[in-house]
């Protein structure tokens, strides 16, 4: 009776052992499937969040500005002279190098400014323009205004509105 209990216990045995050497035969054929032998790519890993845009630019720098008074001599034909402008080109400048000599050697810019200037409203005002940017004037008086340091006096400043003596006041 042992015999038969014998035979079907070595035919599980033989049974189990075939069924192993299949498993391990089936994970030797995954590992000796053809590659360049370097491991497994890694799984990507998921999308960084997106970077935050870059800030705005900071807004541009404000631009330099200078305060002045000045005397505006003008002289038939410049720009925007009243018809009651008769002196010539050159009694204005001689006019306006008198006002500037003046106002060097002390004497007071406004009341300058309001006996001698034919600038609409400069009476009213002593000849202030307040401040200003380089661009809010004609080139040569903001050339001129802003290379003095302030209470300079030019010296006589042509442009196209006459002849100007400018006083830095900031």
């Amino acid at each position: 009776m042992s015999l038969p209990f014998a035979s079907a216990a070595r035919a599980v045995r033989a049974t189990l052992s075939v069924g192993a050497l299949a498993l391990s035969l089936g994970a030797c054929v995954s590992l000796t499937e053809p590659g360049n032998g370097a491991p497994p790519p890694e799984p990507e890993a998921p999308a960084a969040a997106a970077e935050p845009p870059p800030p705005p630019p900071p807004p541009p720098a404000p631009e330099p500005t200078v305060a002045a008074s000045h005397v505006l001599i003008q002289y038939k034909g410049s720009m925007r002279a009243a018809p009651t402008i008769t002196r010539s080109k050159e009694e204005a400048k001689k006019l306006a190098t008198e006002v500037m000599n003046k106002a060097k050697k002390g004497q007071d810019f406004a009341a300058l400014a309001k006996q001698y200037s034919d600038e609409p409203g400069a009476k009213d005002r002593a000849g202030s323009l307040g401040s200003f940017t380089r661009k809010q004037m004609v080139k040569p008086f903001a050339d001129a205004a802003f290379d003095l340091n302030p209470g300079d006096i030019s010296s006589v400043v042509e442009t196209d509105f006459g002849f100007h003596v400018i006083k830095r006041t900031e």
